[in-house]
């Protein structure tokens, strides 16, 4: 027997037969004990090597061909393991250890029916091992013998009583084999004996809906209505299905009943609501959809799903600011939600954003969601607006090596962000590095041309193609202050006086409130043109803007033009 302890203090005095067996017991034992020390750490080659040793010394031994069909088996080489399990089970049949490997191992081999007749033979030998029927059962199911799965089914039943794995696989069964009224009756008879359990009835009116028995499934959801009253899952049935029946009032009463309940899963509420959002608008949608809310609030104050419902309800609506608003407070609840996250973003965009307010949710993204180039884009340019150009590049360069050039748009756009973000940290080089890499992408995106343009022309260098690039924005945006002062800014750094008066005036018509930076432009050009006392006016007028150049003070006291 491996590993039966001998005495040291024997006094028999052993023959050599015996200490020759003494011997090999030790040697398999140390062998033995190796073997299982390094299948315990996982490596897997020294245990195969100790656990044949120990079968050289000891190869009518099982625990040693179990242990090593073990260590093959973890080492995804089921046919090598196979002759070792089957030895072992050989060698003692007593074992189910043993013959449950040999089962699972045919399994793996896809030769299920020897696996199958290993536990019919195990389940077949009293109550001990009925546990088995199940695995059985699920053999046979992958075999696609289903009578003999029902059979074993039957059998678990028997042993175990009614329950819903069981339940659920004989349902799968029958529905099958087409036999719809059976696999209703093992539902009814799981609810008969689990009473009480909504999830046993909605499994049921799911498969009686899906079989187009409306009326039956309403006729069982009222009843256990009637019998339980107080479970809020059975009245948002009872709501689909007289929906599907065309009978609103007592639709709209079983969801309201449900949504009453402070019970109700708010994920399930929420969707509820956010469904009946994505409906035709009529007044008595629009009542329900009241009822409902006031219900959701009241009995889910806190719940990130309730306020992304209401949020796009609001959206939907036309209320851009309160639906934003709502999916923040969504958002600080649960920061995993992608989708949000993106609306958020997106939606926050414009001429007032508050980018203090919105950095809370790019830096949120990035960390709920670090795998995701758009984020970096979009935390990238808004620290750029927030002047954090530092840390703007940090972020659009991590979304340029997340995605590795899947997304050329995106590509395209974080490089023309990059440019803006190094010009302002007075790396001029890697900005029009960037601005050519972006224009290459997309020869006619307009920030990316007037804002290249523009820093071209502040730094007078490439001046012809700042002109092209600019010239090319204003045709196709003429109206535009933004580009037309571009334009103009450009044309007065070649020279063109006259021109580029011509595209300010313009430029002024289409602002209402004309920048700091374009008022000075509108001076400096008055000034080259020799109106000196127009200009120093209009020098006046950028002066109170936090837009204005270092050099306006200077220009207005000398009454001359500094660059």
């Amino acid at each position: 027997m491996l590993f039966a302890g001998t005495s040291s203090f024997a006094q028999k005095k052993l023959s050599r037969k015996e200490r020759k067996a003494q011997e090999t017991e030790a040697k398999t034992t140390r062998y033995y004990i190796e073997g299982e020390k390094y299948l315990v750490l996982g490596e897997l080659d020294k245990s195969y090597f100790y656990l044949q040793k120990a079968l050289e010394f000891s190869p009518e031994e099982p625990a040693i061909s179990y242990k090593i069909a073990e260590v093959l088996l973890r080492g995804n080489k089921p046919e090598k393991a196979l002759p070792y399990a089957e030895k072992a089970a050989n060698l003692d049949i007593e074992n189910k250890y043993y013959a449950l490997m040999v089962a699972e191992i045919n399994t793996n081999l896809n030769q299920p029916l020897k696996a199958a007749a290993i536990l019919e033979k195990l389940t077949a030998d009293g109550e001990n091992n009925q546990q088995y029927n199940l695995d059985l059962a699920s053999i046979y199911l992958n075999a696609g013998e289903y009578d003999k799965a029902l059979i074993v089914l039957d059998r678990a039943e028997s042993y175990f009583g009614i329950m819903e794995p069981i339940t659920r696989q004989k349902q799968r069964i029958y529905l099958g084999k087409n036999n719809l009224e059976k696999a209703i009756e093992e539902g009814e008879r799981l609810i008969d004996a689990k009473s009480g359990n909504p999830d046993y009835v909605l499994s049921l009116v799911e498969i009686l809906y899906n079989n187009n028995r409306i009326d039956q499934a309403l006729d069982l959801v009222l009843g256990e209505i009637e019998k339980f009253p107080n479970q809020p899952e059975l009245h948002m049935a009872a709501y689909t299905l007289h929906k599907e029946k065309g009978q609103r009032n007592e639709s709209e009463n079983s969801i309201i009943t449900a949504f009453s309940s402070p019970d109700l899963n708010p994920e399930i509420a929420s969707k509820s609501f956010s469904s009946i959002v994505d409906e035709m608008q009529t007044s008595e949608r629009d009542s329900l959809l009241d009822k409902l809310e006031r219900l959701m609030i009241q009995n889910h104050p806190q719940e990130a799903s309730v306020f992304e419902a209401i949020g796009k309800r609001r959206l939907k609506e036309g209320q851009k600011d309160e639906g934003i608003e709502l999916y923040k407070k969504s958002l600080v609840i649960n920061p995993k939600n992608q989708e949000l996250l993106e609306q958020v973003i997106t939606n926050s965009f414009g001429e007032n954003a508050d980018f203090n307010e919105l950095e809370k949710f790019t830096i949120m993204a990035v960390d709920e969601f670090p795998e995701k180039p758009e984020f970096w884009f979009y935390d990238g340019v808004i620290k750029n607006a927030q002047k954090k150009d530092s840390s703007a590049v940090i972020s659009l360069e991590k979304a340029v090596e997340l995605n590795a050039g899947k997304n050329l748009g995106l590509d395209q756009a974080t490089y023309g962000a990059l440019g803006n973000a190094f010009y302002n940290l007075k790396e001029t080089d890697k900005s029009f590095k960037y601005f050519d890499k972006a224009v290459e992408l997309n020869p006619n995106d307009e920030q990316v041309l007037n804002n290249y343009a523009y820093f071209l022309s502040l730094e007078k260098k490439d001046l012809e193609k700042a002109k092209k690039m600019s010239e090319k924005v204003v045709r196709r945006f003429p109206n535009n202050g933004t580009f037309l002062d571009t334009y103009a800014w450009v044309l007065f750094q070649t020279g063109d006086y006259q021109g580029a008066k011509k595209y300010m005036d313009l430029a002024m018509e289409h602002e209402l409130e004309p920048s700091g930076v374009m008022l000075e432009h509108y001076g400096d050009i008055l000034y080259h043109l020799g109106q000196k006392s127009e200009a120093i006016s209009y020098w006046k007028k950028a002066e109170k803007s936090p837009e204005a150049s270092e050099k306006l003070p200077q220009k207005i006291k000398e009454g001359k033009y500094h660059e």
